[in-house]
């Protein structure tokens, strides 16, 4: 393959790096005609990089490192032949972060953090370096799942396409809380009402946004779900609208959970990856933002916990955590369906994948 072809796109593949054979941040590319993906290469060794997040213009990628000296949140700058230079990190007071994000302007970095149930918000200098964490969020409460839902469990934290809310999806609650962002100090003020909610028991874990900025779509882990929000403008509230299964017909729940959920670029087609069956659920977006099934496919990979769309919207690349593979799936430009992955590339226990800019 060809990395220097005008078809090949770059990306970043975060791993568990802890009993695999992975040794830390790797990077890839894909081929845009023929779904094939290069060797991963190493590019910065780093002990568990689960989750990456890239800046606004691609200059800077931040990894969550949860190392064996705790958690941290790490920043590179990504140099012009794509390596990484590491400039600093972050500790995050013992937190494991499971998820990270920015807001849409590069300013601000927001960790959540899954064992402690916290939400963190860290300042990023005009170097693209971290500075300090400048709020801290403490969840309370439970669920019905009594082996699941004991106490917060915050999975993933996401600012708004206005920038100016921040949203938290909680599996321990069953909430999606909801916070205003002050883009100077970066503290988080609670909504009123302050969380939509998922059915009991659903467990919410990872969140998209329609283009159009009027829909939130988050999958519930154990409910084997998706939950559609409308988004008001104005206040920042999350009101539910519908909530449909991903489960192909005939599959029983036992032993599956939902992992990544992603919208296409152009707002028709959401995609949810499954573990235990390990397919990939497909639906059509209609004009209201509600859901119809389009039907579920073979992710090519064993518990595909992450899967990422390329920029221009004709693949759909999984990571397998369990068989450490990635494999690409052809996306139907007219229909939105999904076909059998193309031959998989081998990588240690891939948990993220970014697309470079």
């Amino acid at each position: 393959m060809n990395i220097l072809s005008a078809e090949a796109l770059p990306f970043y593949i975060g791993t568990y790096s802890t009993n695999s054979a992975s040794d830390g941040i790797y990077l890839a590319y894909l081929e845009t005609k023929s779904g094939e993906i290069s060797k991963p290469l190493l590019v910065a060794e780093v002990d568990d990089p689960e989750y990456l997040a890239l800046s606004p213009d691609g200059s800077m990628l931040y990894a969550a490192t949860n190392g064996r000296d705790g958690g941290f949140v790490t920043a590179y700058r990504v140099e012009d032949d794509l390596s990484l230079k590491k400039l600093n990190r972050v500790s995050l007071d013992g937190n494991r972060s499971c998820h990270i994000s920015l807001d849409g302007e590069g300013r601000h970095l927001f960790s959540a953090s899954y064992g402690k149930g916290t939400a963190s918000v860290i300042g990023i200098k005009e170097d693209g370096s971290v500075s300090e964490v400048l709020d801290l969020v403490q969840f309370e409460g439970s669920g019905p799942n009594e082996r699941r839902q004991k106490q917060p469990h915050a999975h993933a934290i996401y600012a708004s396409p206005q920038h100016r809310y921040v949203y938290v999806c909680d599996l321990g609650t069953d909430k999606v809380w909801s916070f205003a962002l002050d883009a100077e100090s970066g503290k988080l003020t609670a909504l009123d009402p302050a969380a939509g909610e998922v059915p009991p028991g659903g467990g919410p874990r990872h969140l998209a946004f329609h283009p159009n900025g009027k829909f939130a779509y988050v999958n519930n882990e154990m409910g084997l779900g998706v939950t559609v929000f409308s988004m008001d403008h104005g206040s920042g509230q999350l009101s539910p609208v519908q909530t449909i299964s991903t489960l192909a017909e005939g599959t029983g729940p036992e032993g599956l959970t939902t992992a990544a959920i992603r919208v296409h670029p152009n707002g028709k087609w959401l995609y949810v990856s499954s573990r235990g069956d390990d397919t990939v659920a497909a639906f059509e977006i209609a004009d209201d933002g509600t859901l119809t099934a389009i039907g579920n496919v073979p992710a090519g990979v064993e518990q595909p916990r992450e899967m990422q769309l390329d920029p221009t919207g004709q693949w759909v690349i999984t990571a397998g955590q369990k068989d450490d593979q990635l494999a690409a799936l052809r996306i139907n430009s007219q229909t939105g369906e999904l076909k059998s992955a193309r031959p998989t590339q081998k990588v240690g226990s891939p948990v993220s994948i970014v697309f470079a800019k």
